[in-house]
Parts: structure tokens; C-alpha cells; sequence
């Protein structure tokens, strides 16, 4: 049982907050239960477990807590990273929110089959709010990284750009222009991709908001839209279903 505030498990629990320690050790936390057992399904071992009251005394095992309601189990685990593939995935381009980039992984994990790739300017996947957000996706489908440039050159990618206002709306793509491996690329809300990368994609695309609304979408609500609308769609293409590829399993925001 670990007693004291001086322990080194505890000492490096509390450093790993610090993006610098976490790239030099290539470790991070996870705190809590539900991403301890999402780890453990994932068949990925850590480093070490501390379980309050059993390891630690719950009171010390508080104090190195990012959450401010305290934990009772906290694992420390080795970062993995994937190559990027798969014939649906999700680029990101300079979202700097942690919050989005983990709940980007978590739309990722459960609506396609490639992993997100994250490139430059983007938070760090393995950072305590990132960890949480992805509620333990980062485990079970660990992020690639790889700029747009370097994607094109691992595979010959259809890279589909998010853009406000553009068009076509997602959802009147031909099915030409699903031909996997399909990459959805996505900036932050405020400044969006770059116009150099917008035109290095192979179509630029928008989802289509109601007049009356906010005019834009955050990172993580437009990556899973976005997912959520082509991954059925290239089902059918591969099946055979509907050359055209033009139905859309979602109605249009307007139309509603």
C-alpha cells in the first residue's frame, strides 16, 4: 500500500499532465473505471494500476487526479499510434481542442474502420481531456499521424474537405467520388483547412445547416455527421445498390 505523497508511481501520474513528460516517456493516464475497462477489452496491458484503498490510499491517489471529483483507479499506458488505412477515415487539421480531437476518435471508432489521422496542429490525443473524451476509443483504435501530403503518398486516398458553404452538400456526392479509401478532412470550426489543402482535395464538400441556426459545426459534431452520412453510402456502393450513389440516409438540416 503506498503511503506516502513522494512515491514515484505517484510522482510520474503527476508529471504525465504535462504534454512534455508524456512525449518524453511515451506514456499518458487513464482515470477511472470505464477507460480502465475499455482498456481491458481493447487487450491492452498497462504499465501499472493503482486502485484507491487497495494500492494507494484513495486520499494521495486524489491528489495526482486530473478529474475534480477524484478517482478511485487510475492505469498508466505505453502511446500506440496506427498506420493510417481503411477504406472510410477521418483527417484532422490543426484542431488544438482536446476535447474534440478524443470525441472525433470515439465517432471514428464506432462509425468507420480506419483510424484518424491527425495532422499538424493538432492536441495532443493522449492528454487527460483527449483521453476522456475518446472514453477509451484511443485505446481500442489508436490515431495515425501523417500530414495531407504524406497520406497521399501511403495511399491512393479520395480526400473529401469539409467546407461551410461549399458545394456539393455531402450528401449529393456521386458515388464516383466514394471510391475507397475514402478520407474525411476537417479543420477547427473557427479557421477551418487551409485554402491549400481545401484544394488538394479531390472534392470539397459542406453539410448543410439550417438558415435560422449557427453557422458552422464544431470539428467533432461535423466529423460525425459526415462519418455517419458515408458510411452507409459505401456500403451500398460495394454491394451493388444504387449506382448513382445520390440517396442519402439523412435528410438534409433545411429539409427538416
Amino acid at each position: 500500500m503506498i503511503t506516502s505523497p513522494d512515491n514515484p508511481k505517484l510522482k510520474t501520474i503527476g508529471r504525465l499532465a504535462d504534454v512534455r513528460h508524456r512525449r518524453r516517456t511515451g506514456l499518458f493516464v487513464a482515470e477511472g473505471e470505464d477507460l480502465v475497462d475499455a482498456a481491458a477489452r481493447a487487450g491492452v496491458e498497462p504499465e501499472w494500476l493503482l486502485v484507491a484503498g487497495v494500492d494507494v490510499e484513495a486520499g494521495l491517489l486524489d491528489e495526482v487526479s486530473s478529474l475534480g471529483s477524484g478517482t478511485r483507479v487510475v492505469g498508466v499506458y505505453r502511446q500506440r499510434f496506427s498506420e493510417p488505412g481503411g477504406e472510410l477515415s477521418v483527417y484532422l487539421h490543426g484542431v488544438a481542442d482536446p476535447g474534440n480531437v478524443g470525441t472525433v476518435i470515439r465517432s471514428a471508432h464506432a462509425l468507420c474502420d480506419g483510424p484518424v489521422v491527425l495532422g499538424p496542429g493538432c492536441a495532443d490525443p493522449y492528454s487527460p481531456k483527449a483521453v476522456r473524451a475518446s472514453m477509451g476509443s484511443v485505446l481500442a483504435r489508436p490515431p495515425a499521424r501523417a500530414d495531407l501530403g504524406e497520406l497521399r503518398e501511403r495511399l491512393p486516398i479520395a480526400a473529401i474537405a469539409l467546407d461551410p458553404g461549399s458545394e456539393p452538400a455531402l450528401a449529393e456526392l456521386r458515388a464516383s467520388e466514394l471510391e475507397p479509401p475514402v478520407v474525411v478532412c476537417l479543420g477547427a470550426e473557427r479557421e477551418g483547412l487551409p485554402r491549400e489543402l481545401r484544394e488538394r482535395a479531390d472534392v470539397v464538400a459542406s453539410i448543410p445547416l439550417r438558415a435560422d441556426g449557427p453557422d458552422s459545426l464544431n470539428a467533432a459534431m461535423a466529423a460525425t455527421v459526415a462519418l455517419y452520412e458515408l458510411r452507409p453510402r459505401m456500403a451500398r456502393r460495394r454491394a451493388g445498390d444504387r449506382p448513382d450513389g445520390t440517396l442519402s440516409t439523412t435528410r438534409m438540416a433545411s429539409d427538416v
